[in-house]
């Protein structure tokens, strides 16, 4: 039995998690081309998912800058498209599988399994350079991250809507399209293509780092960082599955 400040602290914690948000995946008409836009006529018939929060919730400042993501699906791939409002469009990191939240980013989380263990993480940046990972349990239960996870036909896209690395120009947003093929989570999870009605465990999550420029270049504020989110976590931890969002696949 854990000790009494612990096991109050534990409660104190689970009174503050906001309640998981929930989404309804339509299926797509017909499959995405995925070019970085998100304005084709396929992608119109998917809802947008509720503004980000802070990542502990609503008792925080709302984001300076507005993010949202829709999904869609077919018997090939998980579709995902995000919105990222940003008036200075910055990233550095150019290689596969670096710490890409080290820049701002937009990242996704899935647990197919809904058991809070066997779930993946995919980061992205400005530049297209993304970070895949697998990891069997939470960090906090000395789960070790498994960078050796790949997604072999992954589509992935990013598109500026502004310039980027460039603090002289204003920027309007960047917009992130994904398609997640199925089998890419059957050998870690037993987890594949959902049967309508099946729910996920997901969760969207955005880093932003509060910068200055100086010598014309963007230099980013060390500790200065933001994490918003699709649905609260209570706490600043990604890692914990069971607060993340219920994604209900439906059918045609």
């Amino acid at each position: 039995m854990p000790a009494l400040p612990l096991l109050l602290a534990s409660l104190l914690a689970a009174q503050s998690t906001p309640p998981p948000k929930h989404y309804e995946c339509r299926r797509a008409s017909a499959p995405i081309r995925i070019n970085g836009g998100i304005s084709s006529a396929e992608w119109k018939s998917a809802p947008w998912t509720d503004w980000f929060e802070d990542i502990e919730g609503s008792t925080k400042p709302a984001p300076r800058f507005r993010t949202r993501a829709k999904m869609l699906w077919d018997d090939q791939y998980l579709y995902i498209a995000a919105e990222l409002e940003e008036p200075d469009v910055w990233a550095t990191l150019t290689e596969h599988d670096a710490v890409i939240f080290h820049d701002n980013d937009f990242e996704v989380f899935l647990n197919p399994t809904g058991d809070s263990l066997k779930y993946f993480e995919f980061e992205i940046n400005a530049l297209g350079t993304y970070w895949d990972l697998f990891l069997p349990k939470p960090y906090r239960q000395q789960g070790k991250a498994d960078n050796g996870w790949e997604i072999p036909g992954l589509k992935s896209a990013v598109r500026v809507n502004g310039s980027i690395n460039n603090p002289s120009k204003p920027d309007k947003n960047w917009t992130v399209e994904l398609a997640f093929p199925w089998t890419a989570f059957v050998e870690r999870s037993g987890k594949g293509l959902p049967k309508p009605g099946d729910e996920w465990r997901m969760n969207f999550s955005r880093v932003e780092w509060k910068t200055e420029v100086v010598d014309h270049k963007y230099r980013k504020l060390p500790g200065k960082e933001d994490n918003w989110v699709w649905s609260p976590q209570g706490v600043v931890d990604m890692h914990r599955p069971e607060t993340w969002g219920y994604v209900k696949f439906l059918g045609r």
